[in-house]
């Protein structure tokens, strides 16, 4: 079937919820979700928002900090502009009715807490599980607006370009390349429909189910940045993955998070024979220091020692307290058998952010006119090397009101452009899978490939090997791509290998440890890398 909307968003996180609400009343939204409209890493986001509130804290502070730990990627005008509107972004979430933690000594303020890489407090958080509580304010007000559509179990399959639908890109075409919507797999009824649009938005988050231990949701599959390459967009700066230092190691608990805002308040890392082991690496910040030194640390302890394991301990702090500040992680921990108030944690590090993406300018517009990214699949400037803590939530509430401003200039030019005929998906002779192990397989071989050879610490021959076995699995998956009815686990197959090539490529190409991109073989910052991103293109090398 083909559907006509105004705007197509792909993903139901902050960024996308944000900017639906944003632009609801110029015309028809319809937000697409591969899975429930929750299954978003928004919800498991722990800690909180960056944005200067205190009195000790000024913007020139938190930029600072910002491009201090983008380690020279960082664009600074794009910091600039992100953290100068985060009190804006902060209050509407309030007038939504974000219930935010309220200072206990002034409760006419909100609560503000430290954070690896920040010189002062300021986050904003709603105890410990602040995305839960804002991915349920905006869903709950996307849902009850009467423009606003939200269609769960809907997965994109490939946007529709204007070179797409010509088969080329014919002289009247060059130079005019235009999203014309996208292709959407329907989970329930097993179809592949075209949605056209005059707007699309890519806010389908980040890729850490490209590696085998991560703390992102499921659906985190890298859907955003293999769908605009594939159009023809220019991605950049893929090999800074960033790792999260302390996420529960427990053979039952899946991917949880245990917050940076514990160790702002006091909780410290030990190594498996229960010693302090921060002061080695970071003197001054310790703990505090940017998630790379923190996770890299660890890292080198668990080589050191052969254990599985490191600890982070808070159990010093006042049981009223922990209780008090961190209930959705002591609740959880408690439910592996683990008492937070009164033992340490046991804690790895894992998969967590992808600092690169598609690349956008200042309102999220990508190369191809009516094509937007936001959040997490995009590469806006912000992060540069190594995302600062609590800056990801940030950017997706900033770059959603940038790119509602830009939508709505442009509305008059949007709304009067007219579609080419566009042909239904075809399947051609394809026929259904029988043996499912094809995908499980594969899935499995390129997670584990990916966390051995392409993890926190990386030598170019790993690299290279990585490369080469990836190569057989990309030409594997596409034949059956073209044999086989597609399912939603084979889209996500297809998507994750092509992110994983993009970031084994990435990281070949920067030759220097930058951020959380660390090379055994050039661990120093090279001055030819200096400001310089990481930027490929499907003309360079098609998959």
């Amino acid at each position: 079937m083909t559907y006509h909307t105004d705007f197509l968003i792909i993903g139901s996180g902050i960024a996308g919820l944000s900017l639906a609400l944003k632009i609801a009343d110029l015309g028809r939204v319809t937000i697409i979700t591969k899975k429930r409209a929750t299954d978003a890493n928004t919800s498991l986001a722990q800690g909180g928002i960056a944005c200067v509130l205190g009195e000790d804290d000024s913007f020139e502070l938190h930029i600072e900090d910002t491009l201090r730990t983008g380690d020279g990627l960082a664009k600074g005008e794009i910091v600039s502009l992100v953290v100068r509107q985060a009190p804006e972004r902060i209050q509407e979430l309030l007038e939504l009715g974000v219930p935010f933690t309220r200072d206990p000594q002034n409760p006419e303020r909100l609560h503000l807490t430290l954070e690896g890489g920040h010189s002062r407090r300021r986050i904003v958080h709603v105890e410990d599980h602040t995305g839960r509580e804002v991915e349920k304010v905006l869903l709950g007000h996307a849902q009850e607006h009467p423009h606003i559509e939200i269609l769960e179990d809907h997965l994109a399959v490939d946007l529709i370009t204007l070179c797409k639908v010509y088969r080329g890109c014919p002289k009247e075409v060059l130079g005019q390349e235009r999203c014309l919507g996208a292709y959407i797999l329907n989970g329930k009824s097993g179809e592949i429909d075209t949605f056209l649009s005059r707007v699309t938005i890519l806010a389908t988050g980040g890729a850490g189910k490209v590696y085998l231990y991560t703390s992102n949701a499921d659906v985190a599959t890298g859907d955003g940045i293999a769908l605009a390459y594939r159009a023809g967009c220019r991605v950049a700066n893929l090999e800074f993955v960033q790792f999260h230092p302390t996420c529960l190691y427990h053979p039952k608990a899946k991917n949880f998070l245990i917050s940076e805002a514990l160790r702002g308040e006091g909780a410290i890392l030990l190594d498996p024979s229960g010693k302090p082991f921060m002061h080695k690496y970071d003197p001054a910040r310790k703990e505090l220091a940017p998630r790379d030194i923190v996770a890299r640390a660890i890292d080198f302890e668990l080589k050191k020692s052969g254990k599985e394991c490191v600890y982070l301990d808070i159990s010093h702090k006042p049981r009223g307290f922990i209780l008090k500040r961190f209930p959705y992680i002591y609740e959880t921990c408690l439910r592996f058998g683990i008492d937070i108030t009164r033992e340490p944690i046991p804690v790895v590090p894992a998969a967590h952010y992808f600092c690169g993406g598609v690349i956008t300018d200042r309102f999220g517009l990508t190369d191809i006119k009516g094509l937007y990214a936001l959040g997490e699949c995009a590469c806006t400037g912000l992060h540069g090397a190594n995302r600062l803590a609590s800056n990801s939530l940030l950017e997706g509430l900033a770059f959603a009101h940038l790119a509602a401003l830009h939508i709505k200039r442009e509305w008059a030019f949007y709304k009067g452009l007219k579609h080419p005929p566009v042909p239904a998906w075809d399947p051609g002779g394809a026929v259904d899978m029988e043996e499912k192990v094809l995908i499980s397989h594969n899935w499995d071989a390129i997670r584990r490939l990916m966390w051995n050879y392409v993890g926190l610490v990386r030598t170019e021959q790993r690299l290279r090997l990585a490369q080469k076995r990836l190569r057989t699995i990309l030409e594997e998956i596409e034949a059956h791509y073209w044999a086989y009815i597609l399912t939603a686990d084979f889209i996500e197959l297809r998507n994750i290998a092509h992110v994983a090539k993009l970031v084994i490529e990435s990281a070949l190409r920067r030759k220097e440890s930058r951020g959380t991109h660390f090379m055994v073989e050039y661990p120093q910052k090279n001055d030819n890398f200096f400001r310089k991103d990481t930027i490929l293109w499907r003309a360079q090398e098609p998959l």
